[in-house]
């Protein structure tokens, strides 16, 4: 019996799309990759990418030439690490556009000024207006010129089109006046007629309309392409976060002496060996469960009594491009292509870690927080995983990578940004859905008109300067400044007030959003480790117990330790003198102040030294612990003393954003990777009814993606790399500008103050910003729906319709500059 064929798993195929003008391009595209056999296509206007996916034996070569048929240009997207990290000016498209935008308004104005004030018409006035308008016509709508060409090509009319006919009309029709009519000869004058019933048509130009429509566009492209989001930004950010080179270990035939004699020269007495493990007092860390221990902590066999601490000299500590170990191995400097799975590297204090891996020796702290948002360092040992472009904050440490390159969870995370951005919605603009409709029917009108007034009796010269005015009066310059202009001043206050919006793709969203996913770490708190509370024993004096343990923790670097020291200066002033500072690894420290033998640490600590914390600390420590936060038992000379009480905390306005928040009708939910507890203790000190715990930092984008599954429409505000993804795949995204680049450039709106009140305030502005563009779009159609009727009728030339043709613009302009007037609550 024969198995029934299995069907083929799609090929994905992308490709990098140019030429497209508007939303009305990338659907035109999508239709034409959709009709091949086998073929699924989404393409992306926003980000300029299509996504394909290939059933059948379609080539990519065959969907570029799919594309390129189509009128446009399509590529493969280069590979990522030949990709330019920065983006440079010949690849701005506004950089073009400003030129021609500078020059067009120079040589603009004084035409128009000639045109509509007769006190300027001096003899021969029309030649300079010609010679000035000329350049604007021909070379400075070359733009529109070319994607109407294009587009007419493949049976097909989009705003170009009726741009470059009005004003090639305007322009074709002021030639013939001025060489086979009236106008050209000296000292004519342009009168300043309503209608065209009496007018002489070969007597009259409209090189201020063809001019004057042509600037206004331009300007409205310009501002346009200014405000359009930069595709790939966040994924280059995500990769440049890796380690681009890596000390790696490789076997060589030379063997060393039993002195532990190091490539460098150093070496040290007989009978005294460092691990890779070995670290100092700078390397000691909190564990992160909630209680105080040795992070960087010596490697068993290497660890120093109280007051004996290794030479600081020590070459495991000093970098070198090549270090011999007892083992034979030699520690080579490599870039990170050459890194191999199963490879052993080096990773010192500082350093990234190069790959995914294991740790087959040493021990230390971890800062994951450029890729998790989550502060306090993990503590790592032998056989504990590691991830790439994570920080080595604590000791020298030994890792076997069993992940490179595309396997990397950096480059993970890399594609599910890639993939959230790219399937993200098409902003499909008003003016874009209905200019397949709206641009046919002006060419008809105008076709409509020319023959209406010939049938009728009228002369060539008037049927022909209706059709011509309808062709202006149409044009929609209105329509093309209602957006970038609206964007660009709610973008520039919005500025002003530390709140980015990338583009007019994001404010639709903020319309419809009815949920916002808040990440705990460094949205709703502040991200850093801060002295809470400290808890005396009885008889114990509380400023006492803070001094001597602020002291001790001064002498380490651990984010909870400068925690609890940055408390006690600011409580005691200036901190005691510690003498015979030492690390005990897994439990804590221990040192001098003032004659007394002190011990910060875990209660384990304290009870190895015979120190019992009593009820009444037992109790504060559980109930921190409960909490989620991190206790530190602290005592001297024989007797428990204390508790110290530290956690991330919570941002002074965090409830008050909470409530602006609520108050705009959505419904606020916290994410985080803490245990339910801790974040429900958080989330009541804020207002927040719902929580999503325990939530790892790969399953964000799918808490997102679960609640979107809902009906739910998502806002998520973040500031980790891990959010990126998430941020990316919510409806918007609002990155905290106190996070990573990644997190920002994937995000839809940046807070740049890391005020969380800003968030409420980022969607008040794009929400009205967005009635303003609805505004904008109603007015500018409005105006065509009144005037193309009177210029049909003869009721306006067409000098008289550029004039409304401005004025309309004008108009959406001034209703723009209203947003200047916004007013933040965060400020």
């Amino acid at each position: 019996m024969i198995a029934p064929t299995q069907p083929t798993a799609p090929e994905r195929v992308e490709l990098v799309i140019g030429g497209m003008t508007c939303a009305s391009c990338a659907a035109r595209i999508e239709k034409k990759l959709n009709r091949l056999d086998g073929v699924t296509a989404s393409v992306n206007y926003a980000t300029e990418k299509a996504r394909v996916d290939v059933t059948g034996d379609i080539s990519p070569e065959q969907l570029i030439a799919t594309v390129e048929q189509a009128g446009y240009t399509a590529a493969l997207p280069a590979p990522k690490v030949d990709a330019p990290t920065e983006d440079t000016d010949a690849d701005d498209p506004s950089a073009a556009l400003r030129t021609r935008l500078l020059i067009s308004i120079v040589l603009t104005v004084p035409v128009i000024a000639m045109a509509m004030i007769p006190a300027l018409q001096f003899d021969n006035w029309q030649w300079l207006s010609l010679t000035l308008a000329a350049p604007v016509v021909v070379w400075g709508a070359l733009p529109f010129h070319r994607a109407a060409w294009t587009n007419l090509r493949h049976g097909a009319a989009t705003m170009d089109t009726l741009v470059s006919m009005g004003t090639l009309a305007a322009f074709g029709w002021s030639l013939y006046a001025l060489f086979f009519g009236t106008a050209g000869t000296p000292g004519m004058k342009h009168p300043f007629e309503f209608t065209i019933a009496r007018m002489d048509g070969t007597g009259s130009i409209y090189l201020e309309a063809a001019a004057g429509v042509t600037t206004f566009i331009l300007a409205g492209r310009y501002f346009e392409a200014r405000s359009k989001r930069r595709a790939g930004a966040a994924l280059r950010a995500l990769l440049e976060l890796g380690a681009k080179e890596v000390s790696v270990l490789r076997r060589a035939g030379v063997s060393q002496s039993t002195g532990d004699s190091h490539s460098a020269g150093v070496s040290h007495s007989a009978g005294v060996s460092h691990s890779a493990g070995v670290s100092h007092s700078a390397g000691d860390s909190h564990n992160a469960s909630g209680t105080h221990d040795a992070g960087g902590p010596h490697k068993a066999g290497g660890t120093n009594s109280a007051g004996g601490p290794h030479n600081a000299s020590s070459a495991a500590d000093t970098p070198t491009s090549t270090d011999r170990r007892p083992n034979g191995a030699v520690e080579q400097r490599i870039p990170i292509e050459q890194l191999a799975v199963g490879d052993e590297f080096v990773v010192r204090p500082g350093e990234k870690i190069a790959a995914d891996g294991t740790v087959v020796e040493g021990s230390s702290a971890i800062d994951a927080s450029m890729l998790t948002g989550e502060s306090v360092p993990v503590e790592v040992g032998p056989d504990d995983a590691v991830v790439g472009a994570t920080v080595n904050v604590g000791g020298r440490i030994v890792v076997r990578a069993t992940r490179i390159g595309s396997d990397t969870q950096l480059a993970q995370m890399a594609r599910l940004v890639e993939e959230a951005q790219t399937g993200k919605a098409q902003a499909q603009r008003l003016a874009d859905r209905i200019s397949g409709i709206f641009v046919p029917v002006v060419i008809a009108l105008a076709v409509a008109t020319l023959g209406f007034w010939l049938g009728t009796g009228g002369s060539v010269a008037a049927a022909f300067t209706a059709a011509v005015a309808v062709l202006i009066i149409a044009c929609p310059c209105a329509l093309g400044l209602a957006t970038p202009t609206a964007l660009m001043v709610g973008t520039g206050r919005g500025a002003q007030l530390g709140i980015l919006i990338k583009g007019p793709e994001v404010l639709e969203s903020t319309r419809r959003v009815d949920t916002v996913v808040l990440d705990k770490t460094g949205t709703v708190t502040t991200g850093r480790m801060t002295l809470l509370d400290v808890v005396a024993a009885e008889g114990e004096d509380v400023t006492e117990v803070l001094a001597l343990a602020g002291a001790l923790e001064d002498s380490s670097e651990h984010p909870i330790a400068r925690a609890i020291a940055a408390g006690a200066r600011e409580k005691t002033g200036t901190l005691r003198a510690v003498e015979d500072f030492s690390n005990i690894e897994g439990l804590g420290v221990q040192g001098v102040v003032d004659g007394h033998a002190v011990l910060v640490g875990r209660p384990r600590l304290l009870a190895d030294w015979s120190l019992e914390l009593g009820p009444a600390l037992e109790h504060a420590l559980n109930t921190a612990q409960s909490e989620g936060k991190t206790a530190v038992a602290v005592g001297w000379d024989g007797r428990a003393r204390g508790v110290l009480v530290v956690a991330d905390a919570v941002k002074p306005t965090s409830a008050e954003a909470v409530a602006q928040l609520k108050a705009l009708g959505l419904t606020p939910i916290m994410l985080t990777g803490d245990n339910a507890a801790a974040a429900r203790a958080i989330a009541d000190q804020v207002g927040i009814d719902e929580v999503i715990a325990e939530v790892l930092p790969e399953d964000k984008l799918a808490v997102i993606t679960r609640l979107k599954s809902e009906g739910k429409v998502v806002a998520m505000v973040g500031d980790g790399v891990n959010d990126a993804a998430a941020l990316a795949g919510a409806d918007l995204g609002l990155a905290m500008g106190t996070g990573t680049d990644v997190a920002i450039e994937a995000g839809d709106l940046t807070l740049v103050r890391g005020d969380l009140r800003s968030a409420a305030d980022a969607i008040r502005l794009s929400r009205r910003t967005l009635a303003t563009i609805k505004g904008n779009l109603f007015w500018a159609f409005a105006y065509n729906v009144a005037a193309i009727p009177l210029a049909m009728a003869g009721l306006l030339n067409p000098m008289l319709a550029g004039a409304a043709m401005a004025f309309s613009s004008v108009f959406v302009v001034s209703n723009s500059l209203r947003l200047r007037g916004f007013r933040s609550t965060a400020s």
